[in-house]
């Protein structure tokens, strides 16, 4: 074999070699020619990775917002003041107890009613069967249609009171709910939710001791007055139930309460049977 033909041979050899390398990615490349490659292949991870970004941040400025429109006003009562009693829009009436807040939203949409309660207050719901009233708390949620009961809800304690009607509580611990009937009680024992008969059936009646109203229609302070006096006992001439008003009742009988009402909005009392009119 001659020298020349060796030659072609061994070129051959390393030809098929440099192919089988070059095939399996197992030779240099030049920095020049792989450059623009790694760039391209770094800005689709970093727009990948930037997209995903926004994504997030947009879920969650949603979710804020959600968050934002369903408890977007608080009502608080602070420490050592009278029960303070507030009707909400759906004609729920509210007894706030000292160092208690309650959050809800400007208008309840149109599946449900829900608030957000830190404290201990009473609550006599409007009934609406298409529309439950729910009460958020730090361990618990709590689901009526139209009762009275009340909840006292602080730090790690939790304990639910019915006067009337049936609530249904679900524990956020475990997801165990309870059906609480009017009488019984439901608290938590070991962690579980458990009722028993109510003990004190007074504590309903210490909310009403003395009471407050800020800037209230007055419409809505005499609704409550007469729910918690039994009967009809005082009504507003027309044009005056939007009339805002600020007072507080302590252990007042309704004619009372209605003369102070007249003495601050200077209305006037009037008296027939057993029904008081404040008018003009």
């Amino acid at each position: 074999m001659t020298l020349k033909e060796n030659n072609k041979i061994t070129d051959q050899a390393w030809n098929r070699l440099y192919n089988r390398l070059d095939e399996e990615g197992l030779l240099e490349v030049r920095t020049s020619d792989k450059r623009p490659v790694l760039r391209s292949a770094t800005f689709k991870w970093v727009a990948s990775i930037a997209v995903i970004c926004i994504c997030i941040a947009s879920v969650s400025v949603i979710q804020n917002r959600k968050s934002a429109q369903i408890y977007n006003q608080i009502l608080s009562n602070g420490g050592d003041a009278p029960t303070l009693v507030s009707t909400l829009e759906d004609g729920s009436v509210v007894y706030l107890a000292n160092h208690t807040s309650l959050q809800y939203p400007d208008h309840f949409p149109k599946d449900r009613r829900q608030v957000f309660l830190q404290g201990d207050a009473f609550f006599d719901i409007s009934k609406n069967k298409e529309k439950p009233f729910i009460i958020d708390t730090e361990q618990t949620m709590i689901e009526v249609l139209g009762t009275a009961f009340n909840v006292k809800s602080k730090d790690e304690s939790f304990s639910l009171s019915v006067q009337r009607g049936e609530v249904k509580i679900t524990s956020k611990k475990d997801g165990k709910f309870v059906y609480v009937k009017a009488g019984e009680t439901a608290l938590f024992q070991s962690d579980k939710l458990q009722t028993m008969q109510t003990i004190d059936a007074g504590q309903f009646g210490a909310y009403l001791r003395k009471v407050q109203f800020k800037d209230e229609r007055l419409a809505d302070i005499v609704h409550v007055i007469n729910i918690n006096s039994g009967s009809s006992v005082l009504q507003v001439a027309p044009g005056l139930e939007d009339r805002l008003l600020t007072v507080t009742f302590s252990d007042d009988t309704p004619y009372s309460m209605a003369k102070l009402i007249c003495m601050a909005l200077d209305l006037k009392l009037t008296q027939k049977e057993d029904t008081i009119i404040i008018s003009e």
